[in-house]
């Protein structure tokens, strides 16, 4: 009776520990966490300061700034994406021109590694051209592993929470903020 009970009680604590590493377990080397609170839930990812400072710098300074505040997605394909980071998909009026646009302060940096992939929930840069220095504002969120994209986006980031409320972005959902996590107290 007492080893049935044992292996019960035992069983719950494993399954307890399991779901409690699994849910938002940041990976060694992480930095601060991102939370952009959207029109379908909220998505949590984390930061690679150490692989990406500049990247992770600019992208946080941003934050700070509520600059992705009332955003939307510009760019939305099945399979494949999530974009964001352009001021003025703020207007519905001017959809012709979503994508085109940024904070006007590139990173003027690339800063690609081996060591963070273009996997499912990846965070990374996008740019304009070819000219991956002049990444700036608009990150995108891979719904797929991307292996093809490898060597060419800066990677700064991974969706630790929210990947259900990634796949269900379409474009023109509004982005309604962005912040740090460890000043979620803040408005």
């Amino acid at each position: 009776m007492h080893r049935r009970l044992a292996a019960v009680i035992f069983t719950l604590v494993v399954t307890s520990l399991a779901a409690v590493a699994g849910a938002q377990q940041k990976s060694p080397g992480a930095g601060s966490i991102v939370v952009l609170e959207t029109a379908k839930g909220t998505i949590e990812f984390e930061t690679y300061p150490e692989e990406a400072p500049k990247t992770v710098a600019q992208i946080l300074g941003l934050v700070k700034k509520n600059f992705y505040n009332g955003q939307r997605f510009h760019r939305a394909e099945p399979n494949f994406v999530i974009q964001v980071g352009d001021p003025v998909s703020r207007d519905f009026s001017r959809q012709s021109w979503w994508g085109r646009q940024s904070s006007g302060k590139p990173i003027g940096v690339t800063e690609i590694t081996k060591k963070r992939r273009l996997v499912l929930g990846a965070v990374a840069m996008g740019y304009p051209g070819s000219d991956k220095a002049a990444a700036d504002s608009q990150f995108f969120i891979l719904r797929r592993a991307a292996p093809e994209l490898e060597g060419k986006y800066t990677v700064f980031g991974k969706v630790l929470k929210g990947m259900d409320v990634v796949a269900k972005i379409e474009r023109g959902d509004v982005l309604k903020r962005a912040y740090l996590k460890d000043e979620a107290a803040k408005p």
